[in-house]
């Protein structure tokens, strides 16, 4: 079965854009298209699409906003991974602050768009740790009140396996670095999402900059 996209957008040529890409992958189809972030929920629920690729700037209903409503009241709701012109954005890390999957940038080749939807597709975040790092430090103001680190009682290993995470290591670098198997790193990553609270990694990670347990700078 390919994996299903939902685009939305609000520059049609944007969207003619990515629908070409996209839909020149054999593993891979575009199922619909909206040109503003309200249009969102009704199409999930009726296309039930496996990724939406979000747009964060859009004029009635932002990529931030629509991303909260989509995992607040779609059921099993998809993977969305934020597209944007510009990297270094608030509105970028505030997504990801809302549940977002990870960010692409707009300017990325075809190919790294492609292996972005398989990616987050397959469970998988889509952080590159040197923006996120910046987008930590230049918005991610002072600390919680409430450290969810601090609350976690995270065991030494999970600990490590965090800061790998915080890096952009996958599950399988992870395990070449601390020398044990995918699966025991699996086991340690889900532990660490349980504990923390957090959806997915990118959620953790956000968390471990903002606590402070992993320096943006």
């Amino acid at each position: 079965m390919p994996v299903t996209v939902l685009l939305v957008d609000d520059e049609p040529l944007v969207r003619a854009g990515l629908r070409a890409m996209l839909d020149a992958q054999p593993d891979i189809e575009v199922v619909g298209e909206a040109a503003d972030g309200a249009a969102v929920i009704p199409l999930v629920r009726r296309l039930r699409p496996d990724v939406v690729a979000m747009d964060v700037r859009m004029p009635l209903l932002d990529g931030i906003e629509a991303t909260r409503a989509v995992l607040r009241t779609v059921t099993d709701p998809p993977k969305i991974v934020v597209v944007t012109t510009f990297e270094e954005d608030e509105y970028v890390y505030e997504a990801l602050r809302a549940g977002a999957d990870g960010f692409l940038l707009k300017r990325a080749r075809p190919e790294e768009i492609a292996h972005a939807v398989r990616l987050v597709a397959a469970g998988d975040s889509l952080l590159f740790p040197a923006s996120v790092r910046q987008l930590a430090a230049r918005y991610g103001g002072e600390r919680p009140a409430s450290d969810p680190l601090a609350a976690a009682r995270l065991t030494e290993r999970e600990a490590e396996v965090l800061r790998l995470m915080a890096r952009g290591l996958t599950n399988a670098e992870i395990a070449g670095r601390l020398v044990v198997g995918v699966e025991t790193v699996k086991s340690h990553v889900s532990a660490v999402l349980a504990k923390l609270g957090a959806r997915d990694r990118t959620q953790a990670v956000i968390a471990a900059y903002e606590s402070g347990f992993v320096a943006p700078g």
